[in-house]
């Protein structure tokens, strides 16, 4: 596996502060525009706050219940290093102290481009990528570049342009032309419709110049995703290649569909949650086994669970679904938080307890900034620590991602230069035999002098 990251403070990173209880309170340090991001208070009892780029700023799920997602003004958008907080106590509460964890993903200005063809579909339609509907409502978010590439000859004399009216010129219309830069001759080589979509930009609809009912409406939100038509089902996405993180929102079928995630390879990780109803968080892992049969829930204490309607299947373009409730009922929004590893950056992997104070030892070939880990063996809380925290060894500052419980203090845990060991016998973290699965991400990997993140002990 190729390294590719050598300062992970550029794709993750975690922030501490104390909240006032008033709109407008500005949050920095975190070195980046999040794109995900988790808050937790750490002195009160507090639900723990997820609020990414794909669903937008003002929905928020909670990782310790099975809850709906829930609409209020949680985070003015997100800036150039961090983001400004709304008066809400779950986040902001005077006087009380919280972290946030924050991740990179598509980055400020998402990119994308589409195959055009023209099928005949009642008529003939623009289709994307091949994708089995024509005529589909894109999303191309505020500030990204967007390709239509014009190049397959069914494109002959079906110039795709844009307007904010339906059907363009057509429909009583005129051509919208802010951002946009055309190239070429539709059916030839070379030829596209390049838009940057500009601030504010208003919902748009893409249409043929020369014939009508061929199009279909294009959304514009503030948001740093973009369409996605490589599974069977539309997705929407906002993937990094490199530091292998992706969000993807889908709505679900109820039967057997792929999903596209953009992020270049198969998932090594994957987080799923029901948007509009009350099922549990759905987490598949590398190491709990067989991806068709086994996964884990995020909001329990439950062990590893076997079943053959989840997540089953996974390639470097989609992961396949079953007609699991909690990954694919019809007609529901889910949301998906895809990862994979990256060699000196991230690292989702899997240990046995020795039920030792002098505990097992780790390797992620990095020193971590944040650790999530479980016990997949049996029943417990899962636990994440951070080297923000406490910041120094041995980390006894935790918090359970399964319960809205403030901080707790324990001898627990030393992040090492090179990996993590655990410090106690305790069941969440070192039964005798039991075992965990984790994720950890870095913030500067210790590499040799040729580059590659050191093996040493």
């Amino acid at each position: 596996m190729a390294w590719t990251i050598n300062n992970g403070k550029l794709y993750f990173n975690s922030v501490l502060y104390t909240g006032n209880g008033g709109n407008g309170h500005t949050i920095s340090g975190v070195g980046f525009q999040p794109d995900f991001t988790w808050l937790k208070g750490r002195s009160s009892a507090l639900a723990h706050m997820w609020v990414d780029a794909v669903r937008g700023v003002n929905t928020v799920i909670n990782s310790n219940t099975s809850n709906a997602e829930t609409t209020f003004n949680c985070l003015d958008p997100w800036n150039a290093d961090g983001f400004v907080l709304s008066n809400n106590s779950n986040f902001n509460g005077n006087g009380v102290t919280f972290v946030a964890w924050n991740w990179l993903a598509a980055g400020t200005a998402p990119s994308n481009t589409y195959a055009v063809k023209v099928v005949s579909d009642g008529g003939n339609k623009y289709r994307f990528d091949d994708f089995g509907a024509s005529a589909v409502t894109l999303e191309i978010s505020e500030g990204g570049t967007f390709t239509f590439d014009q190049s397959d000859s069914s494109n002959n004399g079906h110039p795709l342009r844009f307007s904010t009216t339906s059907d363009g010129t057509h429909g009583g219309g005129s051509e919208y032309t802010t951002g946009i830069t055309v190239s070429g001759t539709p059916g030839q080589a070379g030829a596209k419709t390049v838009i940057v979509v500009a601030a504010s930009a208003p919902t748009l609809y893409y249409y043929c110049t020369v014939h009508s009912g061929m199009g279909g409406q294009a959304n514009t939100p503030v948001t740093n995703s973009f369409s996605n038509f490589a599974g069977s089902i539309q997705s929407n996405i906002s993937p990094n290649t490199t530091s292998k993180f992706s969000i993807v929102s889908y709505t679900g079928t109820g039967s057997n569909a792929t999903v596209g995630h953009g992020l270049g390879v198969a998932p090594t990780m994957m987080i799923i949650k029901n948007r509009d109803d009350t099922d549990s968080w759905y987490v598949w892992q590398q190491n709990l086994g067989a991806v068709a049969s086994n996964y884990i829930n995020l909001n329990t204490t439950g062990a590893k669970s076997s079943v053959s309607d989840g997540i089953t299947a996974l390639s470097s373009s989609t992961f396949s679904l079953g007609n699991r409730g909690d990954v694919n009922a019809s007609s529901e929004k889910y949301i998906a938080y895809c990862f994979a590893d990256v060699q000196g950056y991230s690292k989702f992997g899997s240990y046995t307890g020795n039920g030792s104070t002098n505990g097992t030892f780790v390797y992620t070939g990095f020193k971590p900034a944040f650790v999530l880990y479980k016990k997949f063996s049996g029943t417990e809380n899962w636990f994440m620590h951070d080297n923000k925290r406490q910041g120094y060894n041995p980390d006894n500052e935790y918090l359970f991602p399964d319960l809205d419980s403030a901080e707790g203090s324990l001898n627990r845990i030393n992040l090492l230069s090179n990996g993590f060991k655990a410090t106690t016998s305790d069941g969440g973290i070192n039964g005798s035999g039991a075992t965990y699965i984790y994720m950890a991400f870095a913030e500067n990997p210790i590499t040799s002098s040729t580059g590659v993140p050191s093996t040493a002990r």
